[in-house]
């Protein structure tokens, strides 16, 4: 495929595109956000997504189009941005399902409290996700070019993303991109389906 048929764009407030949005973030998150939500998972998150000042905002996020179809996009932030964001915003869009996600969240704390460890000079490439018939044409190699030059100019030293010990191509495919793994969390689960690797890249 031609990298000049991808072109890459800001997302927008748009209700249709938090669809878009949540369905990539639970592929990339291997279905977490629709085991934390609900069966409500891409609703809820689509309302969050139109909200400023939040890690899921639209703020954060860039698509890739092909043809004028959202074809993949990456979503990511400074440790700054992390820091002054709302922690408010997906609590109030899932309503009366925080009960669940109350419960998720206590369970997997240790999980969810590993992106505050992001330093002052990383830039959290919080999820990247393409449409899986389009895998391995490209458009994942642009996207993941965008985030570079995007951390670079956020003023990043490094590149950190966060992968599942279990997932071996991902963190093959980040490997061959210049990441390395400097840790693995958390700490004392057994369960390796539950273990992450914490993944760097140094910027020039």
């Amino acid at each position: 495929m031609d990298h000049q048929q991808i072109t890459l764009r800001n997302a927008i407030p748009e209700f249709n595109e938090g669809i878009y949005f949540a369905r990539y973030l639970n592929s990339a998150a291997e279905g977490f956000f629709r085991f934390m939500l609900g069966r409500r998972y891409e609703e809820i998150i689509a309302k969050a997504y139109i909200q400023p000042h939040h890690d899921l905002s639209y703020e954060n996020l860039i698509f890739a189009e092909l043809d004028g179809i959202i074809v993949g996009m990456f979503s990511g932030y400074t440790a700054e941005q992390h820091r002054l964001a709302s922690k408010r915003v997906l609590k109030d869009a899932a309503g009366r399902w925080n009960v669940r996600m109350l419960i998720v969240s206590v369970v997997f704390a240790p999980l969810l409290r590993i992106i505050d460890s992001i330093t002052d000079e990383d830039f959290y490439l919080q999820a990247i996700a393409v449409e899986t018939s389009l895998q391995g044409k490209g458009i994942g190699s642009k996207l993941m070019n965008s985030v570079e030059d995007l951390a670079r100019k956020r003023g990043a030293k490094r590149l950190a993303l966060d992968v599942s010990a279990k997932n071996a191509n991902a963190r093959q495919l980040y490997e061959r991109r210049g990441f390395s793994i400097e840790s693995t969390w958390p700490k004392h689960f057994s369960i390796r389906a539950f273990e992450f690797h914490r993944m760097i890249k140094q910027l020039d």
